[in-house]
């Protein structure tokens, strides 16, 4: 798993420690957790996205989610139209600082296996998202 291209730097330099502010993207969309899983479906679609970055009533980022998620919970046997966001987000996170170093990031990214990390700030607002290189 490779994070983004790293610049190369001479030897005899001083190491350059990239954080993830230099690396992430913008946020992109993002619903409210109150949002049913069909409507989360054509947000995705209208955005032309894979994922969206759900937050609460107060703005604070709770989780990420991604078009492969929402369509198997859509296929499973205990979904209805009337599924929010809500109830199937089991825990909040992972979530990186625009702070944290790209090694930071990648050795969370390992552990938790995913692709893409949400950089909130202090508060827990979404700033962006930190993905792999594809």
């Amino acid at each position: 798993m490779t994070l983004v291209q790293m610049q190369p730097h001479s030897t005899n330099a001083a190491p350059i420690h990239r954080t993830v502010a230099d690396a992430m993207e913008t946020a992109g969309p993002q619903v409210l957790d109150d949002m049913t899983v069909e409507v989360a479906l054509s947000v995705m679609a209208s955005a032309r996205t894979g994922r969206l970055l759900v937050c609460d009533n107060d703005g604070a980022c709770t989780a990420m989610v991604t078009r492969a998620q929402l369509t198997a919970v859509r296929g499973g046997s205990a979904y209805t139209d009337r599924l929010e966001l809500r109830d199937i987000l089991r825990d909040r996170g992972p979530f990186t600082s625009p702070l944290n170093t790209m090694a930071e990031a990648e050795y969370a990214m390992r552990y938790r296996k995913v692709d893409a990390l949400p950089v909130v700030d202090e508060h827990g607002s979404a700033l962006g998202v930190l993905a792999l290189a594809r």
